[in-house]
């Protein structure tokens, strides 16, 4: 099997985790919206109570993502493995939930898992893929999402048409339950791929290392120059950062390297929420109601929403390590941001009477045509970009703080969105085209490239290139080609030998 392939296999798997967040998103448009759930649980304060029931999901992700900057002890296997046991335990209590308590616990708990998975799995990504498809393969994150929208949107839609009208628990208490399967499988299997090689060596593993990154990219052969070009940077990186005390979320504002990364990646997480995307995936219903559309045809104009969706990422898998980020961030942010004018304008002047088919169609499609953009920039890459941009010591706490940023800015949204859709209608939609336009003015200014480098590479990308992008001469490149030449023409021990006598090594005990 090509190493490229073995990569992307392993991703897959391990976004498994982010199926679970996809099929969340997706299903519970249909749960709040069922006979059964709305007598039981929504009589009272129906809109305040729909919304603390997607609210404290994410909220449940906020604190996740917290906890699992501080999973560094586990390994990155061993925190997805708690997460999808954390993720169990709060189904369970959904599905058997009796009382609107129930529902609240069971969401804040499901929560927490979804948030450390979510955190984690773009880091295990990042940490185990050549640099040349590392786009390729973080990007399954949204692709995996996708498709658990796909399954959760069809099930809530097979479901909401097998029992609607009958009062019938099992109209949400069954979607509510099949999300667990897939982390039961994720659990249970996780051990049997590899570690991040970058976990080992950072945790004196450094043999282990070194054979994990033989299998990823050489077939196990431990003297393949590439494979030896990039062990050497991951331990002069790790040496670098272990002369320094120990990282905390602090250091991640200390230096203007650290803060530049950590004021992008929360960016990038909270411009990712609001393009309005969240609003539309926990509230479909809602929204497509504005314009005249039945609550039956809504759910299954959002299941082929869905579909769209994963062809969106797909795309983006194809695309991101030939286009690279910072494009498909600035046109994207662009394209939404008329969407969003467009369907405005079809609410205002098509309002719920209107009975013009040609408006409902617009609106329709240009959904689908938000969602298929959306999914191709600024959903996987809000992931992916995080994940890339800093050194071994400080990706966990970096990562964590733009997944926090993320499901904070969620959390609003879920609170606010049932709410102001009642009260201001197609008003509200204002907010996210003034966040869609000045998304893609952020991206153009500040972004930099970050494609075909290597995880190493990151800190002279923010040590030396301009602040302000746009005609910045100064272009980043990886070193770990030209150390492989020189390892395939000197032999590693003479490498390793010349770099040591130049002053250029540290860590020549370890590395030879």
């Amino acid at each position: 099997m090509k190493s490229g392939v073995y990569q992307f296999l392993v991703g897959c798997f391990a976004a498994l985790g982010s199926f679970l967040f996809g099929y969340d998103l997706g299903v519970i448009a249909e749960v709040v919206i069922s006979d059964d759930f709305t007598n039981r649980f929504l009589q009272t304060n129906g809109d305040s109570r729909s919304g603390t029931v997607v609210a404290l999901f994410t909220a449940g992700c906020f604190c996740g993502a917290f906890l699992a900057s501080f999973s560094d002890p586990l390994g990155r296997r061993g925190a997805i493995l708690t997460a999808c046991c954390i993720f169990v335990v709060g189904g369970i209590i959904q599905t058997a939930g009796v009382v609107i308590a129930m529902l609240y616990v069971g969401r804040l708990i499901a929560g927490i898992g979804v948030g450390i998975l979510t955190m984690i799995i773009p880091i295990y990504q990042a940490e185990l893929a050549h640099r040349k498809i590392r786009g390729k393969i973080t990007s399954l994150q949204q692709l995996f999402n996708a498709l658990g929208q796909i399954f959760a949107t069809w099930t809530g839609y097979g479901c909401y048409m097998t029992w609607v009208g009958t009062g019938d628990s099992r109209e949400w208490r069954i979607p509510l339950a099949i999300q667990m399967i897939p982390a039961l499988f994720l659990g249970a299997l996780i051990f049997l791929f590899p570690e991040s090689p970058r976990w080992l060596c950072d945790h004196d593993r450094v043999d282990r290392g070194l054979q994990t990154l033989a299998e990823l990219h050489a077939h196990g052969d431990t003297n393949d120059p590439y494979v030896l070009a990039e062990y050497d940077l991951i331990l002069a990186q790790i040496a670098e950062e272990h002369s320094h005390k120990k990282a905390t979320y602090i250091d991640l504002f200390r230096g203007w390297p650290n803060v530049r990364r950590s004021i992008l990646t929360m960016a990038i997480q909270v411009s990712c929420q609001m393009t309005g995307v969240s609003a539309i995936q926990y509230f479909s219903p809602q929204i497509f109601a504005q314009i005249g559309i039945s609550t039956s045809l809504s759910l299954l104009f959002q299941a082929v929403n869905a579909i769209v969706a994963l062809l969106g990422s797909a795309t983006c898998v194809l695309t991101v390590d030939r286009v690279g980020r910072r494009p498909l961030e600035i046109y994207g942010c662009a394209f939404l941001c008329v969407t969003f004018i467009i369907n405005a304008a079809i609410i205002k002047v098509f309002p719920t009477t209107s009975n013009n088919t040609g408006a409902h169609w617009a609106f329709v499609v240009l959904t689908w045509l938000f969602n298929y953009v959306f999914f191709l920039t600024s959903g996987p890459l809000s992931w992916a970009i995080p994940a890339e941009l800093f050194g071994t010591a400080m990706r966990l706490k970096g990562v964590s703080l733009g997944a926090m940023a993320s499901f904070a800015s969620n959390t609003m949204i879920g609170q606010v969105t049932p709410i102001a859709i009642s009260a201001i209608g197609w008003k509200y939609y204002i907010v996210f085209i003034v966040c869609n336009l000045t998304n893609a003015l952020f991206f153009w200014a500040f972004l930099p490239e970050t494609k075909g480098l290597n995880l190493e590479d990151m800190d002279e990308l923010f040590q030396q290139h301009p602040i302000f992008v746009p005609g910045s001469k100064w272009l980043p490149s990886s070193h770990v080609d030209d150390e492989a030449q020189e390892i395939a023409k000197h032999g590693h021990k003479g490498y390793v030998a010349a770099t040591v006598a130049e002053g250029t090594v540290d860590y020549v005990e370890r590395a030879a």
